[in-house]
């Protein structure tokens, strides 16, 4: 019994001390990043490849024509995302109207859940503000029940944030609708 704990102690700083290093290489990458959508595309590109629960990786961005709706932005993932989601619609569309963070264990347990594909079985939903306004959120899927524990909320938080820095500092992203 002491064993598998500590194997699970082990496991689990292993796992801090990853998360650790990429988001010290995201915001390393922010610093010099020619664009936000840069930015955006470096980060699901690397969540995508170093978390290997991450089946989906993608940003939602604020259509600039019509702020109701996120069209999708840079993504990663081995399924085609849903391409206009209305703010009213999903988890993606409650994170937004809450500017809060969704978190669901198993989608198939949510009626608010839209299908990007069948294996999904947990997601997170990061709302990104920048200047106090809703610009996009970080939206990661998994085919793991339960992937979203607090630690890797508050590292897809962190990742989230430096998209948010990014931009307040260096104005919007661009939405071709």
């Amino acid at each position: 019994m002491t064993s598998k704990v500590a194997e699970a102690t082990h496991e689990a700083r292993k796992t801090m001390n990853e998360q650790q290093e990429l988001l010290r290489e995201i915001e390393e990458f922010a610093k010099t990043a020619p664009t936000a959508t840069a930015l955006m595309e470096h980060i699901v590109h690397r969540l995508h490849e170093k978390k290997t629960r991450y089946n989906w990786v993608g940003f939602y961005l604020v259509d600039r024509v019509d702020p109701g709706i996120l069209v999708v932005g840079p993504y990663a993932g081995s399924f085609t995302p849903n391409v206009r989601i209305p703010l009213d619609t999903g988890l993606c569309g409650a994170a937004a109207r809450t500017l809060k963070t969704v978190v669901v264990d198993d989608v198939r347990n949510d009626p608010r859940y839209l299908a990007g594909s069948s294996m999904v079985i947990s997601e997170i939903v990061v709302p990104v503000s920048a200047n106090n306004k809703l610009v996009g959120e970080l939206d990661i899927e998994s085919y793991f029940p339960g992937t979203f524990t607090r630690d890797e909320q508050e590292f897809v938080e962190a990742c989230a944030k430096v998209v948010a820095a990014f931009i307040a500092k260096n104005g919007t992203v661009r939405v071709v609708s």
